[in-house]
């Protein structure tokens, strides 16, 4: 079982969801058997967790969980439709609140075979997929790049 985490700023556009689509698709043409694990605090996390639960139609055993980066005892979330589960990072309840998403999605980065990344400005999402490079150039992690403005994957 391979995993694969989605990085992204929060206010992609509509016009992305292709190129989702395809990076989504030709990951499991690879490899069939994927976890993939979306947040769900943007625009990129909706439609990243769109792309995927279009996939599963063709893909039964690929599946989506959401990331919780809060305690669900303390948040609790209803499970959205189209995830098969939540994942809530070990270590993460004493991770201050304000620091939470950030250190879950840095645990992600951690703990997965490969990204699928849209970002390049300042942020969390960009200092995400640098420590996600840094893995990638020891060969621990896969990144698919996804284009500034629509079009192809990279």
């Amino acid at each position: 079982m391979y995993t694969c985490f989605f990085i992204g700023h929060r206010d992609a556009p509509e016009s992305l969801l292709p190129s989702l689509k395809a990076a989504v698709e030709g990951l499991l043409q690879r490899q069939p058997n994927v976890r993939f694990v979306a947040g769900h605090y943007g625009r990129f996390d909706a439609l990243a967790a769109r792309a995927v639960g279009q996939a599963k139609e063709r893909y039964a055993q690929a599946s989506l969980y959401l990331l919780l980066p809060y305690h669900p005892a303390e948040r609790p979330l209803p499970l959205p439709p189209g995830f098969d589960g939540t994942l809530y990072p070990e270590g993460m309840e004493s991770v201050p609140k304000r620091l939470a998403i950030s250190r879950a999605n840095r645990w992600m980065v951690g703990h997965s075979d490969y990204l699928i990344a849209w970002a390049w400005r300042p942020g969390n999402a960009r200092s995400v997929l640098d420590a996600g490079e840094r893995r990638a150039r020891q060969g621990l992690l896969h990144i698919i790049r996804l284009p500034r403005e629509g079009g192809s994957t990279q």
